[in-house]
């Protein structure tokens, strides 16, 4: 045993043969050395830790004040490579954005010759049944539709059957995961199909509870949309399948759309569970550059019962919470590029008036 350890030890049995006076004070005491002993002491929450680094990443997090919940924010411009994070190594529920992955693991099969975009497969209806009374919750197979169509569902509607007929096909939730993981997104795991998981939707409160199923990290879900966009895994056909629906989402007009400047392309996806809200998605600037992001709300009123009072109050300050940071983003990461092509120039106009 080392011998710090064995120094520390015998200070510890040392203080308890020593009378304590009945204060808390003296029980202070000996907590604080048991801690320092054993280091066992009390460690602050990692949001508390992790302090912003940058001015754009301090803005975010002022607007991203997680008082009434868990906010977490990842960004990245994907021409310079500048990053923007706000708990965003922490679990969020996934919700529908996961469907971004399914279709990506789907669109791999298609890319290799498995199916096709126009193999047909059947929409997956749930089946009314009791939360939490069968593992996997019930479903009927309806109607025989293409893949793209069950894509373009999926994604622009946010089509629970459509999605679970993809990932039927696919061979599950953990086809999903293992393309996940060869992608190299650790954060990441899909757990249910889309009809278990509504089912069984508020078993936990998001707010304050991190349940490590069907979850990811933002900067995983921002990881995987620069993966899509930058053709890392799949073929340009397949590439431009997920994010042409993704400009086409019916979904989510109050979350990162609403306040990004008209002359923008947004391709995005939503996700809405209990007492939760996300978006995640990649918005192409006038000047060519592109940003991706991934921004998951949770809580905004102060109680699961304040929430069932007015729900669409719930609903519409998550919206804007993700629609105010989506322009902050959108406006930092513009005024960097400026600042970097300001200082290119005084660079350049410095270095012609050196040479002559």
């Amino acid at each position: 045993m080392d011998k710090s350890v064995i120094a520390r030890i015998v200070a510890l049995f040392a203080l308890m043969l020593t009378p304590l006076a009945a204060t808390s004070a003296g029980a202070q005491d000996f907590e604080s050395a048991f801690d320092s002993a054993f280091g066992t002491e009390v460690r602050e929450p990692p949001e508390i830790i992790a302090r912003p680094s940058t001015p754009l990443e301090r803005r975010i997090a002022q607007i991203a004040d997680g008082s009434d919940g868990r906010i977490g924010v990842a960004a990245i411009d994907l021409v310079s490579g500048e990053e923007v994070s706000v708990l965003g190594d922490q679990r969020f529920p996934m919700a529908s954005t996961s469907k971004i992955a399914i279709a990506a693991t789907f669109l791999e099969g298609v890319d290799r010759g498995r199916w096709s975009l126009t193999s047909e497969f059947p929409l997956m209806w749930a089946v009314r049944s009791p939360r939490f009374s069968t593992a996997v919750a019930p479903v009927r197979a309806g109607e025989h539709m293409p893949a793209l169509q069950l894509i373009d569902l999926m994604i622009t509607r946010s089509s629970n059957p459509a999605t679970d007929a993809l990932l039927a096909a696919v061979g599950g939730p953990s086809a999903v995961n293992d393309w996940a993981r060869r992608a190299g997104l650790t954060d990441f795991s899909l757990d249910r199909d889309i009809a278990t998981l509504v089912r069984d939707d508020g078993e936990f409160d998001p707010t304050y509870h991190i349940d490590p199923r069907d979850s990811a990290t933002p900067q995983t879900m921002v990881r995987l949309l620069a993966g899509i966009y930058q053709g890392e895994w799949l073929s340009p056909q397949s590439r431009e399948v997920i994010l042409d629906a993704m400009e086409r989402c019916r979904t989510g007009r109050r979350r990162i759309p609403a306040m990004i400047p008209s002359e923008a392309t947004v391709a995005h996806k939503t996700g809405t569970l209990n007492r939760m809200a996300g978006d995640i998605g990649i918005v192409e600037m006038p000047d060519g550059r592109a940003i991706a992001l991934a921004i998951f709300v949770t809580g905004q009123s102060a109680s699961q019962a304040d929430e069932n009072r007015n729900k669409a109050e719930a609903r519409r300050r998550r919206d804007a919470r993700i629609a105010s940071i989506a322009r902050a983003l959108y406006d930092g990461f513009a005024e960097q590029a400026e600042a970097r092509r300001f200082a290119n120039a005084s660079h350049s106009s410095t270095g012609s008036a050196a040479a002559r």
